[in-house]
């Protein structure tokens, strides 16, 4: 049985009016990396530090506040959660607006991870966790395919958005990054699916 054209414009009007919706129903984040100077960068890299600028952008984030938490994972199991920030403790880090942008700095060196929140007006305590692999093993990775990538993130949920990682080691010996955090493998799944014996996510979730 064919299905009458009266009905195709019909799915096409719903489909559209789903996609409208779960696009409103979410806020979208895109991301800055690091410096522009060659020279900053060059020693940045030396010293085992890495910047990343995030970008939120929507309406539903006007009033809101903010949590980011670090997770962490040690051979496929959650080991346990520390907060990095939480803006509810005071109306100052409240939201004003429809846009935030918060610039995460990690430091990788001498066995530990050093991070660090940079917000609007204001700079977080630094928090300091034990690595279990050496230290150059470990790099800091974002979700997106390409800088000029826009990710949705629920407005409700926390949101893994970044991952500090040992590489997925493959049969031959070589090894990749970015297959782990662009396979879309749930982040939580990391260490089981790619074998990863240490792991960190930084995740943030948008609070009233």
């Amino acid at each position: 049985m064919k299905t009458p054209f009266i009905l195709i414009p019909a799915l096409l009007f719903l489909l559209t009016i789903s996609n409208l919706a779960l696009s409103q129903d979410s806020i979208r984040m895109t991301t800055n990396n690091g410096t522009e100077s060659k020279e900053l960068r060059s020693i940045i890299d030396f010293e085992g530090i890495y910047m990343k600028t995030l970008n939120f952008g929507d309406a539903a984030l006007n009033e809101k506040y903010y949590e980011v938490t670090l997770q962490e994972y040690k051979n496929g199991q959650f080991v346990k959660s520390t907060v990095l920030f939480d803006g509810a403790e005071s109306d100052f880090f409240k939201i004003n607006g429809n846009s935030l942008s918060l610039r995460f700095l990690v430091k990788l060196a001498d066995g530990q991870l050093k991070v660090a929140l940079y917000g609007p007006n204001f700079t977080s305590a630094k928090k300091y966790f034990k690595l279990s692999s050496r230290t150059d093993d470990y790099v800091l990775k974002d979700f997106f395919g390409s800088p000029e990538q826009t990710i949705r993130l629920s407005p409700t949920e926390s949101n893994p958005v970044l991952a500090i990682i040992t590489p997925s080691v493959h049969k031959d010996g070589s090894a990749s990054y970015c297959e782990v955090v662009q396979t879309g493998v749930k982040p939580e799944d990391f260490g089981k699916h790619f074998h990863i014996p240490h792991y960190f996510l930084i995740s943030i979730r948008f609070k009233s």
